[in-house]
């Protein structure tokens, strides 16, 4: 039963995304909802994007330090060590299941109550793709600025850890920056913009797609938005996975 309701939900998925990416009936109208998309789902988020991944920054130097004490180990290897987690998996998995919560619950309310007062339904009997002009400039707009803040979360989390190093004595700045230069593998900021695109399709899309189903009223907005986070969340954690290991094999 619950194979055949999840495969159900599956088809009406594709369907949801074969009628968003149509060609915009009005590209002006297109842009400028897209412009306004940007700043919403992803300068606002710029602020929390900060906080986090300073403090998270400064969290992995400091484990890293106190569990690396070892005489065998060189003291670079913590800003070593930082910086690859940082490339890897805090800047793109852990900040898009972060923003999974932020920007999904948005998205999913936000259509959902379009969604309970009608709005949608007024949309469709003016002959509108409601589909196509509520949902493509969202998924548009965070694909684009997804990038953007992996690049703000990658540099604030190192930062956070040379914080670290230049308040405390645990280690030296000059073995912090050390660390964070020697060995460097560009291919890690790469591999981290490139799963950031696909985890930011999956949140905008699985949002706006729970978000366009809603029926009943304000309970059922709420139970939406919680869906779509879940849902976000644990289809990010399989496509992390799946993205590991074909661009790290």
């Amino acid at each position: 039963m619950l194979f055949a309701s999840s495969l159900a939900s599956f088809g009406r998925y594709c369907i949801f995304i074969s009628k968003v990416f149509t060609v915009p009936e009005r590209w002006k109208v297109s842009f400028k909802r897209t412009v306004s998309e940007v700043s919403k789902l992803g300068i606002d988020s710029i602020p929390l994007v900060i906080i986090i991944s300073l403090f998270i920054g400064a969290v992995i130097a400091i484990q890293m330090q106190l569990n690396t004490t070892s005489p065998l180990i060189p003291s670079y290897s913590v800003g070593l060590a930082t910086r690859d987690i940082v490339l890897l998996e805090f800047s793109n998995s852990i900040l898009c299941l972060i923003l999974a919560g932020k920007v999904g619950s948005n998205i999913a309310s936000e259509i959902g109550t379009m969604r309970v007062t009608e709005q949608i339904d007024a949309l469709e009997i003016m002959g509108v793709n409601s589909c196509n002009y509520l949902v493509l400039p969202k998924v548009i707009a965070f694909l684009f600025f997804m990038p953007i803040l992996v690049v703000f979360c990658m540099t604030t989390s190192l930062f956070g850890g040379l914080t670290v190093a230049m308040v405390t004595d645990l280690i030296s700045v000059s073995r912090f920056t050390y660390g964070l230069q020697a060995f460097f593998n560009e291919w890690y900021v790469w591999y981290g913009i490139i799963k950031s695109f696909f985890f930011a399709f999956i949140i905008a899309t699985v949002s706006s797609y729970f978000g366009y189903y809603v029926k009943g009223g304000a309970l059922e907005v709420g139970k939406a938005s919680t869906n779509a986070v879940v849902t976000s969340s644990i289809i990010i954690l399989l496509f992390d996975v799946i993205l590991t290991k074909l661009l790290l094999q």
